[in-house]
C-alpha cells in the first residue's frame, strides 16, 4: 500500500469514528430507551403504565424543571422517566418509598439505567418526609396511598414554586377520591387538566 492510499484510509476511519461517536448525553439516551424497551411491558408492583411516564418526562422537559419530588418509587419506572428528564435539564428528583424490598429494587433499576446521580431515593414514611421536606420544588408526582392525596398536596402548595406543576397518578381509575380531585380541580390557584393516555390517568395542575 503507497503512503497515499494509507493516508486516504486513515481519512475515512477517523471520519467514520467521527459519524459514529456520541456525546456524553445521547449515549445516556440511548442507555435509558435501551432499559425501557427491555422492560417495557414488564413494570407491576405499583409502577405507572409506559404511557404515564413518558407524560411525566414530556412535562418536566418541556417546562425545564429542575426540583421535582416523588412521592411513590415503587421499583423505579416513574423515577427513572423523572431522572431522564432531570438529565436533560440539570436537575433532581427526590423519590420517596415505604417499602423497603421495593426502594433497593428500585435503586438497582435507576444505576441499570444510568441515572442514579439525578436522583436522590429516600426510604421512610412520606406522611413524615413530605412535612419535613424544605422544598422549593418546581414538579410534584404524587403517586402513593391515594387516602393522603389531599393532606400531600396541602402539604407541598406553599413548597412548590410558582409556574411549577403538581401532577396526581389514578385518577381516572376510581383509586382517588372525587373529594381530592374536586378539591385540586376548584383550587383558586392552579389550573387543571386531565392526561388519558393511559387508563389510570395523570391529574396535572399548574400553579399561577
Amino acid at each position: 500500500m503507497t503512503i497515499r492510499k494509507l493516508l486516504i484510509a486513515v481519512f475515512i476511519l477517523a471520519a467514520i469514528d467521527l459519524a459514529v461517536a456520541q456525546t456524553p448525553s445521547e449515549a445516556l439516551d440511548a442507555k435509558v430507551e435501551a432499559f425501557l424497551k427491555k422492560h417495557k411491558g414488564g413494570w407491576h408492583d405499583l409502577n405507572v403504565p409506559y404511557e404515564d411516564g413518558k407524560t411525566l418526562h414530556d412535562i418536566v422537559v418541556g417546562r425545564h424543571y429542575t426540583s421535582a419530588l416523588e412521592i411513590g418509587t415503587s421499583t423505579g419506572h416513574s423515577t427513572i422517566w423523572l431522572a431522564w428528564a432531570m438529565s436533560k435539564t440539570g436537575g433532581k428528583v427526590i423519590t420517596l418509598e415505604l417499602n423497603e424490598e421495593r426502594h433497593k429494587e428500585a435503586l438497582k433499576n435507576i444505576e441499570e439505567a444510568g441515572l442514579s446521580k439525578y436522583v436522590d431515593a429516600r426510604l421512610g414514611n412520606a406522611h413524615d418526609l413530605v412535612k419535613q421536606l424544605p422544598g422549593p420544588f418546581d414538579f410534584v408526582f404524587s403517586d402513593a396511598d391515594k387516602n393522603w392525596y389531599k393532606q400531600y398536596f396541602i402539604d407541598l402548595d406553599p413548597k412548590l414554586k410558582p409556574g411549577g406543576c403538581f401532577t396526581t397518578h389514578n385518577v381516572t381509575d376510581g383509586q382517588a377520591s372525587e373529594e381530592y380531585l374536586n378539591y385540586v380541580k376548584n383550587h383558586a390557584h392552579y389550573k387543571t387538566t386531565i392526561d388519558r393516555s393511559s387508563r389510570a390517568g395523570v391529574m396535572i395542575s399548574y400553579k399561577d
